[in-house]
């Protein structure tokens, strides 16, 4: 039996959560949740994160896992909210450290200074297994998006966070600290030499006109047709590609917000002495 997927679309961020589990009553883990924010009222709300808690909770799920495939910069994660309701661990790969070195600084963030539980509760690294009830896992670094890119492979399918698109989409960018296309290529390579028909999930969908959102594509499926790293792609290349492109790319909207959480799993600051949280809005720093 190969795990099942319930996949959760938030319109607002185009972002996909996925419930991976067995059947109903059994062990699951939440890859890459979303907590709802409203930037104009700086207002945060559960919106998404309600839907999958409903899932979990009407097929009797147990939640083992949060599973972060690397810190996101255009929704914030809602792992921390999840945790607080259904247990399980927040995890995402070890080399988070480094994302966090770069944005404590540009944030100005004591590293020390948390709320709460400690951000994450497991760190993977390259190569570790773990389980899902009886699923086992893999965990695949897939660096050049970011440097802590993860990938989840199941028996017969991967959560690959952001390094790949829907083939008619293309790959991710590569323009934030520490993201490099050289890497991300050999990443790609590493996920399309899993098995042909092995179900491929992004973590998001943005779509050309006149497309409805898709979130999965087989290997097979990237290897023929994606537009930037198809079969016959080479390096140089797919590098050219990403570097011209990427220089023409805005920031994400939600960037300041969601890194600064996402960076500690989306664990909320403190309160300060008004009762109110806050975040910080650096200028000029981005």
């Amino acid at each position: 039996m190969k795990p099942c997927v319930e996949a959760f679309h938030d319109p607002r961020t185009s972002t996909m959560t996925y419930v991976v589990y067995e059947t109903d009553g059994s062990p699951c883990a939440v890859v890459d949740a979303v907590l709802d924010y409203e930037p104009h009222a700086g207002r945060l709300s559960t919106r998404s994160a309600d839907r999958v808690i409903r899932f979990v909770t009407e097929h009797r799920l147990q939640v083992e896992w949060l599973l972060e495939t690397h810190a996101h910069a255009d929704h914030i994660s809602a792992a921390a909210y999840l945790r607080g309701k259904l247990g399980g661990k927040i995890a995402i790969g070890e080399h988070i450290g480094a994302v966090q070195t770069v944005f404590e600084r540009i944030f100005n963030l004591d590293p020390s200074a948390q709320a709460g539980p400690a951000p994450f509760d497991h760190l993977f690294v390259d190569g570790e297994t773990f389980r899902v009830g009886a699923f086992e896992g893999r965990v695949m670094h897939v660096p050049g998006h970011t440097p802590a890119d993860v990938a989840y492979v199941f028996d017969g399918m991967a959560f690959m966070g952001d390094t790949l698109f829907m083939p008619d989409v293309g790959t991710a960018r590569c323009d934030f600290p520490g993201g490099d296309a050289r890497k991300l290529y050999e990443s790609i390579g590493k996920l399309l030499s899993l098995p042909p028909r092995t179900r491929l999930f992004a973590c998001h969908d943005y779509p050309p006109e006149g497309r409805e959102t898709r979130w999965e594509a087989t290997v097979a499926e990237q290897r023929a047709a994606n537009i930037h790293v198809r079969d016959g792609v080479t390096l140089e290349q797919f590098v050219a590609m990403r570097t011209a492109r990427d220089a023409t790319l805005g920031q994400p909207a939600l960037i300041i917000p969601s890194i600064q959480l996402n960076i500690r799993a989306g664990v909320l600051p403190a309160a300060e002495g008004n009762g109110v949280r806050y975040l910080k809005l650096p200028l000029d720093a981005f």
